[in-house]
């Protein structure tokens, strides 16, 4: 589960983002704050995965907030929301390191797809042992663009749930798994087990082979691909 905090000094405009974030599965709203204080002291509480960050707020810039929380070398993301649009703004954000800058306004179908680009690559994160340099070529298009090389994610594939059958996967090792393994070792029905093997497969991080047995059709194994390490 990712921890976002919001922090905006509109009540409204937080409210309206905690609704979006709690609605996204995979993510749930760890707090917000109104000004940068606030959010510093909460990020330092609730040790936040993610922060959701205005510009402009009545102490302080969001933009100094994110300069202090990468001089403590604060292991958290951050996205900035806000309506800030000039370009020493937006600068200063991909200097902090920002993952994506929304603008205000923005529709939910936007902010939505951001947070599931920023899911998947903390999914990818998560299983990755060595990059090579295609892995970080994805990674950063995913975290850095919005634009993922690999085919988008179909309606109803949970970030989640992906990694749940990617790390059946990786367990697996070499042998793989047929459909029916994947569902026994995740409790997914039978046919999501495959849908969601499939996708990886799409995301060209598995491989899948039919495996011919004594009688009776072919199975189908899906293997986990091994990071590409540099030549």
């Amino acid at each position: 589960m990712t921890r976002v905090l919001i922090v905006d000094d509109d009540f409204m405009v937080a409210k309206v983002h905690a609704g979006f974030v709690a609605a996204l599965d995979g993510f749930e709203v760890a707090g917000t704050a109104s000004s940068g204080a606030e959010a510093l002291a909460e990020v330092a509480r609730l040790q936040p995965d993610l922060v959701l960050l205005d510009v402009y707020l009545p102490d302080m810039t969001g933009l100094e907030v994110l300069r202090r929380l990468r001089a403590d070398a604060v292991p958290v993301d951050v996205v900035v929301i806000s309506a800030a649009r000039d370009a020493e703004s937006i600068r200063s954000a991909l200097h902090g390191g920002v993952l994506y800058y929304l603008v205000k306004p923005f529709d939910r179908q936007t902010f939505e797809a951001r947070l599931r680009e920023y899911a998947a690559v903390r999914s990818e994160l998560a299983v990755l042992q060595e990059a090579g340099q295609a892995d970080v070529d994805r990674l950063f298009a995913g975290a850095r663009s919005g634009s993922r090389p690999a085919a988008p994610t179909p309606k109803g594939i949970a970030p989640e749930t992906l990694q749940l059958v990617r790390e059946a996967l990786r367990d697996a090792g070499e042998e793989g798994l047929s459909a029916t393994q994947c569902s026994e070792r995740t409790g997914l029905a039978r046919v999501s087990a495959r849908r969601y093997l499939e996708q990886l497969v799409t995301l060209e991080e598995a491989d899948v082979r039919q495996r011919y047995g004594t009688a009776g059709r072919p199975e189908r194994r899906f293997t986990l691909r091994s990071p590409q390490r540099p030549g």
